[in-house]
């Protein structure tokens, strides 16, 4: 563990936690409000023109934001302690949906809750690498070979019940999640290697055993999208063609054709920066890719001051996480990954994924507001 895990954690100014009326990070809140506004501004062309949907994800990034503000009002060794029940409340609702699901699209990852539907894959994005964090936290650091195994356990469970649902691309985020917390705690080099050649020699089992056959041909699909142009080739297709059409700066605002002539699919979720592209170009695409490491790297500074190991290890983990969600959304956009079905965040139109994500900048916040120890640099 750390050495200066066991220092007094002491305010510079003398105060005390308790003495703050609300803990606010007000540099994550405006780039926040930051991309929510450009979100809803891209979401409003994207769904042509309509406010239905820009009035509901309005109402998520409210809710969300709320949710926000009052999980930040709750100290870190909180989230630290009961981590373990936030966990064990994922698996029941993932074990949940096995049983009781809602089936949408041929997958059955919802719970209907009556006012509204919920996806429990989203929470496990938050629930596995808290968990993660608390368990490794407790253990000296670098963690030897049977603390790996045991947050390996932690990430598998959940990754393998999302597997079930079926829903491949966020089980791999889900496990990529978790797996964060282990590389942020000094994973050494030996296990890297390891899970890198083992990751090598489950692939063929993963294809035989694991993956169906819709997955295994969106795989295909991109190795050569021009064999099907009018079937599984199409949203790559016509997603490339977009964003090659919006040149520098774009068509304008509503006025691309692919996305407003219905070319584009899931033109308001999945396919969003597309949209984007068509429309402002690649002026446009790099303004929002700013606002995106703007905000990872606000995040990673954040987790650099942090004040003990869970809030260290969890801030990271949050941090690369959001990252991820970005670059895999643009990489099967732009035919670089397959299509895995995963939002860009906040900017496509969502529930679940909204809240959850709020959660997550939640914790991030509180882990800002901890009294800093002297000599800290932030």
């Amino acid at each position: 563990m750390y050495k200066y895990d066991f220092v007094r954690q002491l305010d510079t100014k003398g105060g005390d936690r308790r003495q703050n009326v609300l803990h606010i990070d007000f540099t994550l809140l405006i780039i926040l409000l930051v991309l929510c506004m450009t979100g809803l501004f891209v979401l409003y062309s994207a769904s042509e023109q309509s406010m239905y949907y820009v009035k509901r994800q309005a109402t998520f990034m409210l809710t969300g934001f709320t949710g926000m503000l009052i999980v930040a009002q709750f100290p870190v060794r909180f989230w630290e302690r009961f981590a373990g029940l936030f966990y064990g409340s994922a698996l029941l609702a993932l074990i949940a949906v096995l049983f009781f699901g809602v089936e949408a699209k041929g997958a059955t990852r919802w719970l209907n809750l009556g006012f509204a539907r919920f996806q429990p894959s989203e929470l496990a994005k938050i629930a596995v690498p808290m968990m993660v964090s608390a368990y490794l936290s407790r253990r000296l650091i670098p963690p030897k070979l049977k603390h790996v195994g045991g947050a390996l356990l932690i990430i598998g469970i959940p990754a393998l019940l999302i597997i079930r649902q079926p829903d491949l691309g966020t089980s791999i985020l889900v496990f990529t999640s978790g797996f964060f917390v282990l590389f942020l705690a000094g994973l050494r080099k030996r296990y890297l290697v390891g899970a890198f050649f083992g990751s090598l020699a489950a692939a063929p089992l993963l294809w035989l055993y694991v993956m169906r056959d819709y997955q295994k041909q969106r795989v295909l699909t991109l190795l050569s999208p021009e064999d099907d142009k009018f079937g599984a080739g199409w949203n790559i297709i016509q997603s490339t063609t977009a964003i090659g059409s919006g040149g520098l700066s774009g068509k304008g605002w509503t006025e691309g054709t692919q996305s407003q002539l219905n070319f584009l699919p899931e033109s308001h979720t999945d396919f969003i920066i597309a949209v984007l592209a068509e429309e402002f170009g690649l002026l446009g695409v790099i303004s929002l890719c700013t606002i995106y490491l703007l905000l990872v790297g606000y995040c990673m500074i954040i987790a650099i001051g942090a004040q003990s190991q869970f809030a260290r290890l969890m801030a990271g983990s949050i941090s690369l996480t959001f990252f991820i969600y970005m670059f895999v959304n643009m990489s099967m956009v732009s035919g670089l990954l397959p299509v895995v079905g995963v939002p860009l965040p906040l900017v496509s139109y969502g529930g679940s994924a909204i809240v959850t994500l709020f959660f997550g900048f939640g914790i991030l916040m509180a882990i800002s507001s901890e009294p800093k120890r002297i000599g800290s640099w932030r």
